[in-house]
């Protein structure tokens, strides 16, 4: 069975080829080394083998063709021939397998123009492709196992698709982002991936090896969740290669905020999540058409329905994240109004969280004060006039009386034309660091 699938698939990816497919050579060999590099680095439990390939295949499906992921696949089971050496059946398996999807989901992202769409169609196009060929894969492995082992499909689902699908959620985010990046920046896109990638995965490994089994099972989750971040901040970093704009107005509005929430007496752990907050608030434009995210013009009102939106795409991105909830309800209500004249859900007052009141503020005034595509920025003192003329409507008045004592006092600013001030708030060597350490006791 295994033979003729992989026998089906070559020819499939012959067939389906096309010249343009493997065009630019640069891209293929680069997505083939970073599939073929995770797969060498893979992280080995004793009941799963977790690898970072499948990202990869994913994109070469989305922005090449069938014929290069098969080959990627196939390449990718090949190196690690070695592991499988005594166990041919184990081998060819795997290499029906990789191909198989690789075909499926390369066939499924032409017929969808994956690669042809624009911000939210290409975005949603990804998602299916990644979604799907996962099930795929699940199923390719799975069901095999209903017959020679007996083992029932619903608890292969229970046991092993279910818990996997907060971690695949994130991979898939990734890969719509990457992919989304790449139509815009081209190959910078894809070696900001490659390090989150290998990043995420030496980290993983340092936390599964630091610890034996017992504190694994108390801490894996909170060790997990902290190591997540690291990866969202690597986001971050690849909305800067598509809108340095949006990406510097985030870790302006993260200085901002956490200054606030320190004046005002918050603990270290809520500084922390503010600060986290303002650095992912606008994560959801990844969503955004290049019309508007790189708009030089005022928006339309068919623009700003699709702008109202990030709030709650941002959210549900960052809510999928064990752990990060907070993070999330933070992000979600950093657009609402005292008067309730915001969105997404018009709160009031009280009903706003106190650490999206000080996003807010934090955001208002950047976007004031900074380089905006289509709006000349304003001196401090204007900015601070405005800020108090929207205090107690739009803003919480205290939190803005605050903000304001701050800059007068120590001329708070954030440098907008320069790399320095962005790295320095992102600073994600030091959140690497902290994240791979084991967490004293």
């Amino acid at each position: 069975m295994h033979g003729l699938l992989l026998a089906a698939s070559l020819a499939g990816a012959v067939v389906t080829s096309r010249a343009s497919d493997w065009d630019p050579a640069g891209l293929v060999v680069l997505l083939a080394a970073l599939a073929i590099a995770s797969d060498a680095m893979a992280i080995e439990t004793a009941s799963m083998r977790l690898t970072g390939s499948f990202i990869a295949l994913v994109l070469a499906m989305v922005v090449l063709g069938p014929a290069p992921a098969v080959a990627i696949g196939l390449l990718t089971v090949a190196t690690d021939a070695h592991r499988l050496r005594d166990k041919p059946a184990a081998l060819l398996s795997n290499a029906s397998t990789f191909s198989v999807f690789p075909l499926a989901g390369g066939l499924a992202a032409r017929a969808l123009h994956v690669d042809g769409g624009d911000g939210v169609n290409q975005a949603l196009g990804v998602a299916a492709v990644f979604a799907g060929v996962n099930l795929l894969n699940f199923l390719l492995i799975a069901v095999p196992h209903v017959w020679t082992d007996g083992v029932p499909l619903n608890r292969s689902v229970r046991t092993i698709l279910v818990p996997l699908m907060p971690s695949e959620a994130l991979a898939g985010a990734l890969t719509v982002i990457s992919a989304a990046t790449y139509q815009t920046v081209g190959l910078p896109a894809l070696v900001a991936v490659l390090i989150a990638l290998f990043l995420f995965q030496i980290l993983t490994r340092e936390l599964l090896l630091s610890q034996d089994r017992a504190e694994q099972l108390e801490a894996r989750s909170t060790q997990l969740a902290s190591l997540q971040v690291g990866v969202l901040a690597a986001l971050v970093q690849t909305l800067s290669l598509r809108d340095r704009m949006t990406a510097r107005h985030s870790a302006a509005v993260a200085r901002y905020a956490r200054a606030i929430a320190e004046d005002v007496g918050c603990t270290p752990a809520e500084q922390e999540l503010v600060h986290t907050a303002g650095l992912l608030h606008d994560i959801g434009k990844f969503a955004f058409p290049d019309r508007i995210l790189l708009a030089n013009r005022k928006l339309d009102d068919d623009d700003w329905k699709i702008v109202r939106t990030h709030p709650y795409q941002g959210a549900r991105l960052v809510r999928r994240i064990n752990g990060y909830g907070p993070v999330a309800e933070i992000i979600l209500a950093h657009h609402e109004r005292i008067d309730g004249r915001g969105y997404p859900r018009g709160l009031t007052g009280e009903k706003i969280p106190l650490l999206s009141k000080m996003i807010s503020i934090a955001d208002t005034y950047d976007v004031m004060t900074a380089r905006d595509s289509y709006r000349d920025p304003v001196s401090q003192a204007e900015a601070i006039a405005e800020l108090r003329r929207v205090s107690g409507a739009q803003l919480d008045g205290d939190l803005v009386e605050t903000f304001i004592r701050i800059v007068e006092r120590s001329g708070l600013q954030f440098q907008h034309t320069t790399d320095a001030d962005f790295e320095r708030e992102l600073d994600f060597d030091a959140r690497v660091r902290g994240y791979a350490l084991p967490q004293a006791a």
